[in-house]
């Protein structure tokens, strides 16, 4: 079965986080052998410049596999194994406004989290449902394994729009990098780990780390965390706000010992003193647009100019592209490989309710996950966890009732507005900002 050749599209093949996926793509080349990869972008300048840096880096490490990019989606979906999906809706215009705006009426202003990721939810949504319907048109088999962000809100609203589709699967790779990063801290293999985790994406917990003998290396990782500190295991290659945030880890940990935290709770818990460490003129944004997005772009120019990749470093391995290749062997060769993914509760953590999508260990094969069962969580948990997904499902029924209603109940649950004139005030700036791409609210 390992003889059988993929055919893979990737989503959002303009990305900056596209060379990292290319080069795992390489690098696992024994694990998921490749016949053809096809990128795929509405950009077309952004698509041809890392679409020709992916033809070199093939040329050079697998010759075999055809490289091509496009902008028409007949030609990316048709006849395909695999969908590979990283889109932005808006791109970092959008999601600028999506940082600044929460900002200016003094709430968090991140991505995912807040009315940031409410805003950029409500965009990817009708992306997301167009993207799954020409799949099904063109490669009706075809897995579907999804990086879009915000990925819970994502996950819930697929779930709920496609209620019979089997072959969509929603991945993150902090869970990853997390165990990446413990890992580190006790000079150990994180793929020797077998992780024990709760929650939703961006919202969770590690309450479990086994190694092979069946020893819980959590109790250790929490002591050199609170004696030393916590830092991404790829620290030297992370900007500033990065370090920031997996600094935070020992101040949850003191705070709540029980259990090792998803850095994106920090938002969650702490919103004031985050608020407060926030630049409403300089946000994560701009620090990615000068630094990621200018050296990945230089870089693949220089790669397409030289007709080389192999003095690169733009095409290092990362957790990002490590875990969506890996994730699609374990499902193309039956391998039932261990990975945190999103997936319909249905009884999974039996305490809460059995429509969200939680993030939980499962082992992945040619069926898909099969999620390992998490029984009861306490009260502070399920409270955390309760709030949070009536926030996502009442965005989600914002987008699909077209509901001004909804959307300012979803506002208001986040834990990071709370406030419902604060919430009205964002919501009416975010209608304003995002009339282009969201439905008309009524």
């Amino acid at each position: 079965m390992m003889n059988k050749k993929s055919k893979i599209v990737l989503v959002g093949g303009g990305s900056t986080w596209t060379p990292g996926i290319l080069k795992a793509m390489t690098t696992h080349l024994k694990q998921f052998p490749l016949e053809k990869i096809t990128l795929y972008d509405i950009d077309e300048e952004r698509q041809k410049v890392i679409g020709e840096f992916a033809k070199i880096l093939f040329k050079e490490e697998a010759p075999d596999v055809k490289v091509s990019y496009t902008t028409d989606e007949k030609e990316a979906y048709t006849d395909v194994d695999f969908v590979f999906c990283q889109m932005r809706t808006g791109g970092f215009e959008m999601r600028d406004k999506d940082e600044k705006i929460p900002l200016q009426h003094g709430v968090i202003g991140q991505e995912t989290c807040g009315p940031g990721g409410f805003a950029y939810g409500l965009r990817s949504i009708r992306d997301m449902e167009k993207m799954v319907k020409s799949v099904r048109r063109f490669s009706p088999d075809a897995w579907i394994l999804n990086y879009t962000n915000p990925a819970a809100i994502v996950a819930l609203a697929l779930d709920k729009i496609f209620p019979k589709e089997d072959k969509v699967l929603n991945i993150c790779d902090q869970p990853v990098n997390l165990l990446r990063s413990f890992a580190s801290l006790i000079d150990f293999d994180a793929n020797d780990f077998e992780p024990v985790y709760f929650g939703l994406n961006h919202y969770g917990w590690f309450t479990h780390l086994y190694d092979q003998t069946g020893k819980d290396r959590m109790p250790e990782i929490k002591e050199v965390i609170l004696n030393g500190g916590f830092r991404p295991v790829d620290a030297e290659q992370r900007d500033q706000s990065w370090l920031d945030t997996y600094a935070m880890v020992e101040d949850m940990l003191r705070d709540f010992p029980e259990y090792l935290p998803n850095t994106y709770l920090q938002y969650y818990l702490y919103p004031e003193y985050k608020l407060s460490k926030m630049d409403p003129n300089r946000t994560r944004t701009d620090e990615v647009r000068e630094g990621r997005e200018t050296k990945v772009f230089n870089e693949c120019r220089r790669i397409v100019e030289n007709g080389t990749a192999k003095d690169s470093s733009v095409v290092h391995n990362d957790a990002h592209g490590d875990m969506m290749v890996e994730v699609a062997a374990s499902i193309a060769h039956n391998l039932r490989k261990t990975y945190v993914v999103m997936v319909r509760n249905n009884g999974i953590v039996s305490n809460l309710p059995d429509d969200s999508m939680v993030e939980v260990a499962a082992s992945l094969g040619a069926n898909g996950p099969h999620p390992y069962a998490v029984g009861k969580i306490d009260t502070f948990y399920k409270g955390l966890i309760e709030s949070q997904h009536a926030y996502e499902k009442l965005t989600v029924e914002a987008y699909m009732e077209e509901s001004y209603t909804k959307a300012l109940q979803a506002l208001t649950m986040n834990r990071t507005v709370v406030d419902a004139k604060k919430a009205r005030k964002l919501l009416d700036a975010l209608i304003e900002a995002n009339k282009e791409y969201w439905p008309e609210l009524k």
